[in-house]
This record gives structure tokens, C-alpha cells and sequence, in this order.
């Protein structure tokens, strides 16, 4: 959403995917799942004051942002974590939590389904102790100066792949159950939190 602050944005919506499972209700929506270690004694957010934290970047909506947002939220904002990790990826940060070397992070559900089935072995050293969100769901975008017929007939496909027979398997290996057309305003959720962190002063995490 930063870039879609500059004048003119540099990118134009597409679609979205609409991810499979009951909780994602048909809609371009994800969550935020906090993850922990099985074994751990954690066994909610706020039980992780003082305690170890992982993000992926700090441009990450599902890592960082919603995070943030949360804290602002509960009234966190005076130093909750006692140390945070920037682990460069969601797959790291899984990993520093399944080896004790971080408390707990919050991974997008999407690429936590991905992963868990990839890496049983994951799946049986993590458990989710709480949920962020949901939240409008990262778009596909193309350049702004494209010649419009090229950007509508993107769109278009994105749209129509369900229907292609070809494309069904790599939708399903990433949970994909369809693709939906997405404008500017289906964004505002996520413009609202960062907002919130910015009239609080509240950028770093922590």
C-alpha cells in the first residue's frame, strides 16, 4: 500500500486470491497465526510479554504491521517484547520458533498451510496460540504505465483460472481457490492500521 501513496502510484490493482478453507468465507482475506513451540508454556499473546519475538520484515503487513497494530490496540505500545528478531522471511521466522531460538511470531496463514503441509515435521514442533486479523489479502499488480488493454487482459486471466484445467494444480498446491477483482478502497483496513501506528508514533516494534 506504500506505493499506492505516491503520486502517480507507480502500480495498479489486478485481483486478489481468494484462499480456500472455511475461514477465508469466499472472500480475498488472510490472517496473521501467532505460532509457538508445541512444548511451550505459552499459551496466549499476552502471555508472550518479555518474551522473544520473530517478524519476517518490517514492510510486511502480516509480520509486522498487523503486529504493531495489535499492540496498539491492546495499549502495548510502551515496549511489550522483550527482544525482536527480523528473521528476513516467514519460513525463518518458523524455524527460529521451532528451535527455541525465539518465543513465537506471526506467520501468514497462507504460507503457514504451505509450509506445515511441505514440513510435517514443522506442523508437529508448532502450535497456534491466537489469530490477527483478517485482513484484505496481498493483490497482483501491474505497472501503472502499461498500456491499459495489457493490464485488463491480466486481470482477466487471473480471473479466468479456475476454469483452465492447466492451471488448476498450481492454484491448488498454494491453496487458491480463485482469483478476485480488487480496487483501490479494499485496501483501506490495512491504510487504517498503519495510520494508527503513525498517529501513535508507534513505528518500531517492540
Amino acid at each position: 500500500m506504500l506505493l499506492r501513496r505516491e503520486d502517480p502510484p507507480p502500480v495498479e490493482l489486478l485481483a486478489a486470491p481468494v484462499l480456500e478453507g472455511e475461514r477465508y468465507q469466499n472472500r480475498p482475506i488472510y490472517f496473521s497465526d501467532v505460532i509457538v513451540r508445541r512444548d511451550s508454556d505459552i499459551e496466549g499473546f499476552e502471555a508472550l510479554r518479555g518474551r522473544s519475538w520473530a517478524y519476517n520484515d518490517p514492510l510486511s503487513h502480516s509480520g509486522y504491521n498487523l503486529t504493531r497494530y495489535e499492540l496498539i490496540r491492546r495499549g502495548e505500545t510502551g515496549g511489550f517484547f522483550g527482544r525482536v528478531v527480523e528473521a528476513g522471511s516467514h519460513a525463518n521466522s518458523l524455524r527460529l520458533v521451532a528451535a527455541g531460538t525465539v518465543d513465537a511470531a506471526a506467520i501468514d496463514s497462507q504460507i503457514l498451510a504451505v509450509e506445515f503441509r511441505d514440513s510435517p515435521e514443522l506442523a508437529g514442533a508448532l502450535r497456534v496460540i491466537d489469530v490477527f486479523g483478517p485482513s484484505t489479502i496481498q493483490p497482483m499488480v501491474a505497472a501503472s504505465r502499461l498500456p491499459q488493454e495489457i493490464k485488463e487482459r491480466m486481470r482477466s486471466l487471473l480471473l479466468d483460472l479456475p476454469r483452465d484445467e492447466r492451471s488448476r494444480p498450481a492454484l491448488g498446491y498454494g491453496f487458491v481457490r480463485r482469483f478476485a477483482p480488487m480496487i483501490d478502497p479494499d485496501y483501506d483496513d490495512i491504510r487504517r492500521m498503519l495510520a494508527a501506528a503513525e498517529y501513535s508514533g508507534f513505528m518500531t516494534l517492540r
